[in-house]
């Protein structure tokens, strides 16, 4: 296919996936009281092959042809990255530094026993042809599962409390910089799975290390870098003139790099983005920076990653009643894992049970992150098709299930209290 076909073709996709994304977005919030991003990953997965390309396989494959994936898969990495960069800018470090020690216990629960329930459930799974690779030792796989039920939607448990009025409560930063600790480690977690696969064991070392002194570096230094930045925004406002575009370029540059440095030491763009958005200087900088990029990330770059995944998730391999009944295993071993994991950990920490099982809900849920980690691991050729449509499954649930449960244990008794009289603002 030429250059020039592959515009076209790339257009004529862009138009589906946004026309896609606001009606199910639309039917969702109205209908089922989803965020917008929760609909997203689902119209993601209706347009690959399990519905789309099922019901209209030829005209499925005309609009999203295999010469155009990787133009695709590039706009769905920029998306991500600028989307956990605005995430960042919206970050409580003030309230992080209140929780840390609540944080790191919900952080170590989630993780701990999601680890043990792989350690039960992998022997069991690698008996089952096609769900593992044969590449893939008893060690690989049971990492990779405990990574992949520990992970956390960070990108999307970050937008569900915007939308939900959360972004500035202890509740809201408790389950941010748990949940930012969690996926830390699991891409630790992957990095020695990798290694283990070939890529050697430095992968693992410069991931580790390499992630300690890139996250030092950010906070240390860059906040002194951008510092002058921060005072000539600030000149400029005074004066009644919008950002300078000199100083939004810088800004994208510094974006660019950190995306770049975090993704070669293994840990993934998203982390660079978030790392730069947290350590960004607080004010007219910030908010000026935040209102030129949301709309057109939110609206137009995020929707490609849920589309790029959805094009390799096929639900339709688990419907086999054997491999349906392990899709609800894995289910249920994820939810026990993460949800009553964090829930009792924040009960120990000292929250009261209602803000205990909020933490829960919204820890429980893994979309975006866990759509990130098994594509990785498919890519790899640690996991097979069947297994990677069952993990999508499990994203899905346990991400449509944040917001009912939220609502129900947290959310209407917050309303009566006047707690949060803006929960309903985002929808």
């Amino acid at each position: 296919m030429s250059v020039a076909n592959l515009s076209i073709t790339f257009f004529l996709q862009m138009a589906v996936i946004l026309a896609t994304c606001r009606l199910i977005g639309w039917l969702g919030q109205k209908y089922l009281k989803q965020p917008q991003v929760v609909c997203e990953m689902i119209a993601g997965v209706l347009l690959g092959p399990s519905l789309f390309g099922l019901l209209a396989p030829e005209a499925q494959k005309f609009v999203f042809t295999p010469e155009n994936r990787g133009v695709l898969y590039v706009g769905a990495q920029f998306g991500v990255g600028l989307y956990m960069f605005l995430v960042g800018l919206g970050f409580r470090t003030d309230h992080f530094k209140a929780n840390v020690h609540k944080a790191a216990s919900v952080s170590l629960a989630g993780m701990f026993v999601p680890f043990l329930v792989a350690i039960a459930v992998t022997p069991w799974l690698m008996t089952v042809p096609g769900l593992f690779t044969e590449k893939a030792t008893r060690f690989d796989a049971t990492l990779f599962m405990g990574a992949a039920i520990a992970i956390t939607a960070f990108p999307m448990l970050a937008r569900i409390i915007h939308e939900r009025g959360l972004s500035h409560t202890a509740l809201g930063t408790l389950s941010l910089s748990a949940g930012a600790i969690d996926d830390a480690a699991a891409w630790c977690v992957l990095a020695v799975v990798l290694a283990s696969f070939g890529a050697g064991a430095g992968v693992a070392y410069v991931t580790i290390i390499g992630g300690v002194i890139f996250a030092a570096l950010m906070i240390l230094v860059m906040p002194h870098i951008l510092a002058p930045l921060a005072r000539w925004a600030e000149r400029e406002a005074a004066t009644g003139k919008q950002l300078n575009p000199t100083i939004f370029g810088l800004v994208m540059i510094a974006f660019m790099l950190a995306a770049f440095t975090a993704d070669v030491i293994g840990l993934h763009a998203v982390f660079g983005g978030f790392l730069l958005g947290c350590v960004m200087p607080r004010g007219v900088l910030a908010e000026q920076v935040k209102a030129k990029l949301e709309a057109v990330t939110v609206i137009v770059l995020l929707p490609m990653f849920f589309t790029y995944s959805g094009l390799n998730t096929q639900l339709t391999l688990v419907a086999d009643p054997y491999l349906l009944l392990i899709a609800m295993a894995i289910l249920a071993c994820s939810i026990f894992g993460k949800f009553f994991a964090c829930w009792a950990a924040a009960r120990l920490s000292g929250q009261d049970n209602r803000t205990a099982l909020g933490v829960g809900a919204l820890m429980n849920a893994r979309g975006l992150m866990e759509l990130i980690i098994i594509n990785i691991g498919l890519q790899a050729g640690v996991i097979g098709p069947a297994l990677f449509s069952m993990l999508v499954l499990m994203a899905i649930v346990t991400t449509l299930m944040a917001s009912p449960i939220f609502e129900w244990v947290y959310g209407r008794e917050a309303r009566k209290t006047g707690e949060l009289g803006a929960l309903e603002a985002g929808h």
